[in-house]
């Protein structure tokens, strides 16, 4: 996309704002880590491996300021601010144990040295996620050629990424193979991302694409309106169970109920093989307002008790199948899982 969702630049990072989309394209500009951090928390940017990226570039930008004489002290203090914004995506952590290998290998050769070693991490980790997201895409495409009529939940596409996307990836790539298809894009209710960004994308690239509400879902399931789902991931587990955004299960199980092949799309970067399972992974609780209200204009009544989970956990027996850059995982998803990740 000619939008870029991140980017270092004159040791900066610099994101598109995401929470002013569509109506809005509004870029910040990170002085300090502490912003980056502040960035992931506040949903500037979002979506797991986007999140990945932010936090490896927030770690080498801290380093640019962090103090020779209390330099290890600084170190650990930035990934620990980073390390809190946000407990469900584990590409934040793996993007973080990234760059603490980095500062070990080089810690001997001093501040300097470990200083460029991290930036060139940081902008490592950013191209190799697009190129991943590639590879992702190119793998999805045999898998959705005979649907027609796709559905997608909350936003994987370039926004979530460093650039062009997980499950938006499989969709685009399909688009670039001279496949003809629709798109079914759920709202994602309370944050909208797939009625603010996924639609957004969408119409961007020119991919036709229809907007439904989260509760229409088995409705066009049961009209015979949907060939796929293609959805991201947050974090896959060990054996198979999967991290997305609230309301996946939902529509894995329905589509499960009508016989619609599920897939999920992400690098092997949102694979936690040290998570047994669904039951292990973390899940993000958020502000009520993100519920209660929209734009800042109050729904609910005043004083409304708010239930607002960030994730949920679809089980590993309602997927039809996981795509990564290295392939496509079949079930049996924990013996598959390990030798798809070791080769």
């Amino acid at each position: 996309m000619a939008v870029k969702t991140i980017e270092w630049k004159n040791d900066r990072v610099i994101m598109l704002d995401q929470r002013l989309l569509p109506h809005r394209e509004v870029y910040r500009s990170c002085r300090t880590y502490v912003e980056v951090a502040d960035a992931i928390r506040q949903m500037v940017i979002r979506g797991a491996p986007a999140i990945g990226v932010a936090a490896a570039m927030g770690v080498a930008l801290g380093a640019l300021h962090a103090q020779n004489k209390n330099f290890d002290r600084e170190f650990e203090r930035i990934l620990g601010v980073l390390g809190k914004t946000r407990p469900t995506a584990v590409n934040l952590f793996w993007a973080l144990q990234c760059m603490r290998a980095v500062f070990s290998a080089e810690r001997a050769k001093g501040p300097a040295a470990i200083r460029l070693a991290l930036k060139k991490a940081a902008l490592q980790i950013f191209t190799d996620d697009i190129a991943a997201n590639k590879m992702i895409g190119k793998f999805g495409v045999p898998l959705l050629t005979n649907a027609k009529r796709i559905m997608t939940h909350c936003n994987a596409g370039a926004l979530a990424t460093a650039g062009y996307g997980t499950a938006l990836g499989v969709i685009r790539a399909l688009k670039e193979s001279g496949k003809q298809f629709e798109v079914y894009v759920n709202e994602t209710r309370p944050f909208l991302q797939g009625a603010r960004l996924t639609a957004w994308e969408l119409k961007k690239e020119r991919i036709p694409a229809t907007l439904v509400t989260d509760s229409m879902v088995g409705y066009l399931m049961q009209q015979g309106r949907v060939d796929a789902v293609v959805v991201g991931c947050d974090r896959v587990a060990a054996n198979g169970d999967v991290a997305n955004k609230i309301g996946t299960y939902t529509i894995a199980v329905l589509a499960k109920r009508h016989g619609i092949p599920f897939y999920v799309a992400g690098p092997t970067t949102s694979i936690d093989t040290a998570c047994p399972s669904g039951k292990d992974i973390p899940i993000e609780q958020r502000d009520a307002k993100e519920v209660s209200h929209i734009f800042g204009k109050r729904l609910a009544p005043a004083g409304m008790t708010v239930f607002n989970p960030s994730f949920d956990v679809t089980s590993q027996e309602l997927i039809t199948a996981i795509i990564t850059e290295r392939g496509v995982i079949d079930p049996p998803y924990k013996k598959n899982i390990r030798s798809h990740v070791s080769h």
